[in-house]
């Protein structure tokens, strides 16, 4: 049962609040997370966290949310990261998955991928946030060029992580290639078949080929007004749910709704990346998201203490003890 928001207002004051009790999940596969997802839609909505850099703190918003509310979000978020000191602590972040997992939240992973045309390792700017010619896009794409090679090592790199998760029986919402229809990023920008949905077909077919069954492939745009974000889909057979990025506005207009739903096609459809939570006005408009994701510091930097309670006490927002299979 959830406190009523009255009382979880008292936390401003200090006051301790007892989360629902959670029950662990047990190891399963992606089906059981995608059924959920389905079979909440359009009557409840999982509350989600993301955790940024540095890896070697994979939990740290997630628990400024608790310090608010006195609940754990029902969906932990976490990175596969870009900088050397972050990559070298990848192994944290999966264990902060699995323990996740065992608490009862739902588990989201993106990668922040470093282009293939720099190391290995990168910085943000320069290396994820880069600009690559489409020729140098299309070697990557293309099988057997020295840009196609090194981007196939960097995927190998991640996969032993994400077998990791798939050996505990921990499905996981895998979001590559975010954004796909910005240009901020080395991927992005590029629509039609020969584009971003190339290369996300690509990558789950390797991934699918090293027996990564536990992902559930998140595919994901920004509401950028320009539209036309059918243009960067990979295809029914690729995507497992449709995802949203809200950063030109602070919500979803019903027209960003009505876009994703469309293109969905009855496939669970969520907000990946959010700065505002959710207000009333949202969660009672449009209910057929069925998690949302707020962005790492943008929790405190974006919203009052207030506005973060309101929006994990309102009755359709499902938190960790809150997410039942």
């Amino acid at each position: 049962m959830k406190i009523p928001l009255s009382i979880g207002a008292a936390l401003i004051l200090g006051a301790a609040l007892l989360p629902v009790p959670a029950q662990a999940f047990p190891a399963t596969g992606k089906a059981t997370v995608l059924n959920y997802l389905r079979s909440i839609t359009g009557t409840s909505i999982v509350s989600g966290q993301h955790n940024k850099e540095p890896a070697s703190s994979p939990g740290q918003y997630t628990a400024q949310v608790n310090a608010v509310t006195g609940q754990w979000p029902g969906l932990w978020g976490g990175d596969m990261m870009f900088r050397a000191d972050d990559i070298g602590n990848r192994q944290r972040v999966v264990d902060q998955a699995k323990r996740e997992w065992a608490n009862g939240s739902l588990v989201a992973l993106t990668w922040h991928a470093c282009s293939p045309t720099v190391g290995r390792t990168c910085e943000f700017d320069g290396g994820v946030k880069t600009q690559i010619s489409n020729t140098q896009f299309q070697q990557i794409v293309t099988g057997g060029t020295a840009l196609n090679q090194t981007w196939r090592s960097r995927m190998a790199e991640v996969v032993p992580y994400l077998r990791q998760l798939r050996d505990a029986g921990v499905p996981v919402l895998w979001r590559p290639f975010h954004e796909m229809n910005e240009t901020w990023n080395w991927w992005g920008g590029r629509s039609g078949s020969n584009g971003g949905a190339k290369i996300f077909q690509q990558m789950k077919d390797y991934f699918d080929s090293e027996g990564l069954t536990n992902l559930i492939w998140v595919w994901n745009v920004q509401d950028n007004p320009a539209g036309g974000w059918s243009s960067y889909y990979p295809g029914s057979n690729y995507a497992d749910v449709v995802s949203l990025d809200v950063w030109y506005k602070g919500h979803p207009s019903s027209g960003d709704y009505q876009q994703m739903q469309t293109i969905a096609a009855g496939k669970p459809i969520a907000i990946a990346e959010m700065g505002k939570v959710p207000n009333a006005a949202l969660l009672t408009s449009q209910t057929r998201w069925a998690y949302f994701m707020v962005w790492s510091e943008q929790l405190r930097g974006s919203n009052t203490n207030a506005e973060i309670q309101a929006a994990y006490f309102h009755p359709r927002v499902l938190n960790q003890g809150e997410v039942r299979f």
